[in-house]
């Protein structure tokens, strides 16, 4: 077994939630043996900080539940193991689906199937969970209800698929060497790109980390992008300009690893402001903001073939002042349009 957790442990955020059970009462009861009482609950924007499962139950899932009442949750990666401080953790990738019946979150029904990705990372102290730290793609859920509150995507919005390979479920054995290949792979490419500043996108060495074929899968509202050039074109070249000043924080920083699988999450794990131009169309100024982002890379005979992102950008928008909920209710109060 990839872990020493209990199974049950290791089953909640992906079996408990999933296919046509979904009962709210019944995860309650369950989630009182795996969670602390205190667990740090850590969600993205607009929901924000909780304490324990129940009042995360009770917030986050039970309005969704109303509004998708046939909810199903599909997990695509699941992974554990210990960052550099020791501290082990449980990442979840995939996507809630069912039929959006009722409006959520001022989002309106739309009567159909919708699909929702999410990036959730369960820390563990023994055998219970202390923090959860999760980002949903709400904007998603947006572009499916046909109230975009954004500029347009640079990259390919689509249904984010899972690992090409079909085996991010992690119910066997860790190898041991492939998880330290991955770990460092992943890290070394990550320090590299630090060498932008000095040196520019040749000094980042991307080739050398990124498989010719390699797909990065951003958030709805930046896109997926194809290749290494793919990716610059969809995400880094903007993100680069649009923000020079940008400072990670390794505090917050959690980088670990299971066979090729590698998850990272930092809450938040980068300072900036927002000073040049051409980041999903924002105004350049001089507001301080933080990012929050939840990482999945999958390696593939030493190289980065796969690599999911989540960044919480409805919270970058609220620190830049714009009420993003506000807008879906601007755009959806005429009934004729």
């Amino acid at each position: 077994m990839a872990s020493t957790l209990n199974l049950n442990c290791f089953f909640f955020p992906h079996d408990a939630i999933s296919y046509n059970d979904f009962d709210l009462e019944k995860l309650k009861t369950l989630g009182d043996a795996l969670f602390s009482k205190d667990a740090a609950i850590k969600f993205c924007e607009p929901f924000g900080e909780m304490v324990g499962h129940r009042e995360m139950l009770d917030t986050v899932y039970a309005p969704l539940l109303e509004a998708i009442p046939d909810l199903e949750r599909r997990d695509t990666i699941v992974m554990v193991g210990e960052d550099d401080k020791q501290l082990r953790w449980l990442g979840c990738c995939g996507y809630y689906t069912g039929r959006l019946a009722k409006p959520w979150l001022d989002i309106p029904a739309t009567g159909d199937q919708i699909h929702m990705r999410f990036h959730e990372f369960y820390r563990f102290d023994g055998e219970k969970i202390v923090e959860v730290q999760a980002i949903w793609d709400l904007p998603e859920v947006m572009m499916q209800a046909k109230c975009w509150p954004f500029s347009p995507s640079l990259g390919t919005e689509w249904h984010v698929p899972g690992p090409s390979t079909q085996d991010g479920i992690h119910l066997f054995e860790e190898d041991n060497a492939l998880t330290a290949q991955s770990h460092q792979l992943v890290l070394d490419m990550l320090n590299s790109l630090g060498n932008f500043a000095e040196g520019g996108v040749e000094a980042m060495n991307l080739d050398k980390y990124w498989h010719a074929k390699s797909n990065w899968y951003g958030p709805s509202g930046i896109g997926s992008g194809r290749g290494i050039q793919g990716f610059r074109n969809t995400h880094q070249e903007a993100f680069l300009n649009g923000m020079p000043n940008r400072v990670g924080d390794p505090a917050n920083g959690h980088l670990f690893s299971e066979n090729n699988y590698v998850g990272f999450t930092g809450w938040p794990g980068m300072s900036m402001t927002i000073s040049g131009d051409g980041w999903l169309g924002i105004v350049p100024n001089d507001k301080p903001i933080t990012m929050r982002s939840l990482d999945f890379w999958r390696n593939e005979n030493g190289m980065i073939r796969e690599n999911w992102v989540l960044i919480d950008l409805l919270h970058v928008y609220r620190q830049l002042g714009v009420d993003v909920f506000a807008r879906v209710k601007q755009l959806t109060r005429n009934k004729y349009r």
